[in-house]
């Protein structure tokens, strides 16, 4: 982290916690929503889901045509433009490559023409300070179970076997809304409403596991 992180910065959502196990991105895009815009999307949740085509089965970048609809300014960060066919080894997405990759391709292509900005760049966790600091809030893919909250310690046992013996991929979507003390904040929709605190080091090896393609969607809506 650069010397700017140092300080404090917290973009203040409000936390909003999944109600099922395949809505964390949906979660995160939840907390990014004005209360107007939350209203619309909680009553009207499963026609929006299947209005967007993901249902139950979310990308990143089905997270962006979301934000798009609700005219939250943002640039998905990705080191693939597509579907990695090589992931179907994993179990997490031998199942759901082969139903998802018609829509998550045409997604891709459709992308500039529906105002979607997509680059195919991995960001670093200094861009990611830089971003947080000047412009707004980040939602990061992550593997689960090597992220671990030093605040609370959620999934410390997890992360600690995987340390040591590895495991399969489980993906899944934080939002970071700042930073303090050389600590990443974020919030985790899988929680009850809280700030959990992690290590530029840790997120990124969370983020850049295999699985994750380094995605990233930096908002550019300033919550402070």
């Amino acid at each position: 982290m650069s010397a700017q992180s140092d300080g404090y910065v917290e973009h203040r959502l409000e936390h909003y916690k999944q109600r099922y196990s395949w809505d964390c991105g949906v979660s995160c895009v939840i907390m990014l929503l004005s209360e107007e815009q939350r209203t619309e999307m909680l009553e009207n949740f499963d026609r929006i889901c299947q209005e967007e085509g993901f249902n139950q089965s979310t990308w990143t970048i089905d997270l962006c045509y979301l934000l798009k609809r609700f005219d939250i300014q943002h640039v998905m960060y990705t080191e693939l433009l597509g579907v990695n066919e090589s992931y179907k080894k994993q179990g997490y997405y031998n199942k759901i490559i082969d139903m998802d990759r018609d829509r998550v391709l045409q997604r891709f292509d459709a992308a500039v023409s529906a105002g979607i900005v997509v680059e195919q760049h991995s960001l670093t966790s200094e861009e990611l300070v830089a971003h947080l600091s000047r412009h707004g809030p980040v939602v990061v893919l992550v593997d689960s179970g090597l992220l671990v909250c030093d605040l609370c310690r959620h999934n410390k046992i997890k992360a600690e076997f995987r340390r040591c013996f590895g495991g399969s991929y489980s993906g899944h979507y934080v939002v970071v809304v700042g930073y303090s003390r050389g600590k990443l904040l974020y919030r985790d929709p899988a929680l009850s409403p809280r700030l959990c605190a992690a290590s530029p080091a840790r997120l990124a090896r969370a983020a850049r596991a295999k699985g994750t393609d380094h995605d990233v969607i930096l908002v550019y809506n300033d919550y402070r």
